[in-house]
């Protein structure tokens, strides 16, 4: 699908620890501001329980999951907006990616050191938030000077853009990101047109000790409180816990986190989390050789997810053969689905759901 979530973060807030845990890579990680200078770009799996009961069934010769891309971005801090530290760079790979993780340090520890002196999440996020909002507003003068002089010759779109433009750019100068701007469809529509900063989604990592990830602590409940009109998802996670795991053998990490008190990996639900957030989902084929899951966008037509596969299925779709997941997993296998009458033939139109069974016939 070519879709990235960026880590994003103030400098040692445990960004790069948790960019190993969830793909390591190997990412250097170091208690001093800007240890990643590149961003770093790792692809993770999407951990999918349903994957392992269709290959339970199927048996097939193997099993592939589908990913995420995840990206590793310098630390960002005050000044930024204007080319301060990294700024520049931090600005042009965050507006490369299509979805933020956005990591805080919500722990305290003395050996750690905080570029800003202190622990406070509440504060570094408005920082970033302030240099992306300040990016943001050039960003939309330069594009609404475009607009005026284009809105001379009384073109409708021009003018509607200029009305939109000017509440946009109201609104970011009030400090507030053009997410809580996008409304409506129309406003959602030209935020997205306008490809600025603070209108891509956005996940909140709070990075906790080890005493913090169950209930959270002080940090995290005003991290939380500050954030409660953004509709936005929030994670407790240690990045220190997490980078533990991704070191032991397979065998023992269960254990070592079941001992921690922990269901799974706090990585797991972090990648759940940017799949939701890029509104993806996942339809599965399954087979003899392999059971594979397949990355689509929200939304898409049956030929638009047999071109994901090949672009040859879709320039020559005829249809689908598609069995939803419970049918399937309660049926066993594709011929009782196909006597039981649960598999359905579809067309071009069809919507496919998350979880779908999909075998596409087309023309070569």
């Amino acid at each position: 699908m070519g879709l990235q979530c960026g880590i994003v973060g103030l400098p040692n807030v445990g960004k790069s620890t948790l960019f190993n845990a969830l793909t390591s890579a190997g990412a250097l990680a170091a208690n001093y501001p800007f240890a990643t200078k590149d961003p770093n770009i790792g692809v993770i799996t999407v951990p999918d329980d349903r994957l392992k009961v269709l290959a339970d069934l199927a048996k097939p010769q193997k099993v592939i999951p589908t990913t995420v891309d995840i990206v590793d971005i310098a630390g960002l801090i005050k000044g930024a907006s204007q080319g301060e530290g990294l700024g520049n760079q931090f600005l042009a790979n965050i507006r490369e990616v299509d979805a933020i993780i956005h990591v805080v340090r919500a722990f305290d520890n003395d050996n750690v050191v905080h570029v800003d002196g202190s622990v406070d999440p509440v504060r570094d996020k408005e920082i970033v938030d302030t240099e992306l909002i300040l990016k943001d507003i050039e960003t939309m003068e330069k594009r609404l000077d475009r607009a005026r002089k284009q809105a001379k010759s009384g073109d409708k779109e021009t003018l509607l853009e200029l009305e939109l433009g000017d509440q946009l750019k109201k609104h970011l100068e009030s400090g507030k990101t053009a997410r809580s701007f996008a409304d409506d469809d129309q406003k959602a529509a030209y935020v997205k047109a306008c490809q600025i900063l603070t209108g891509k989604p956005v996940l909140y990592v709070c990075n906790v000790d080890e005493q913090s990830i169950h209930s959270g602590n002080k940090h995290t409940e005003r991290f939380i409180e500050a954030i409660k009109d953004e509709a936005a998802q929030v994670l407790l996670i240690s990045a220190g816990i997490e980078a533990e795991i991704t070191e032991l053998p397979e065998e023992e990490r269960e254990i070592f986190f079941k001992e921690m008190g922990l269901d799974e990996p706090g990585t797991y639900k972090i990648t759940r989390a940017a799949y939701k957030l890029l509104k993806l989902i996942t339809y599965f084929t399954v087979g003899e050789k392999e059971v594979r899951a397949w990355t689509i966008q929200e939304g898409f037509k049956a030929p638009q997810a047999a071109g994901v596969i090949h672009s040859d299925f879709e320039k020559g779709f005829i249809r689908a053969e598609v069995i939803r997941y419970n049918d399937f997993t309660q049926l066993k296998s594709e011929s009782a689905c196909r006597s039981a009458g649960k598999l359905s033939t579809e067309g071009k139109e069809y919507i496919v759901k998350d979880g779908d069974i999909m075998h596409f016939l087309f023309n070569v």
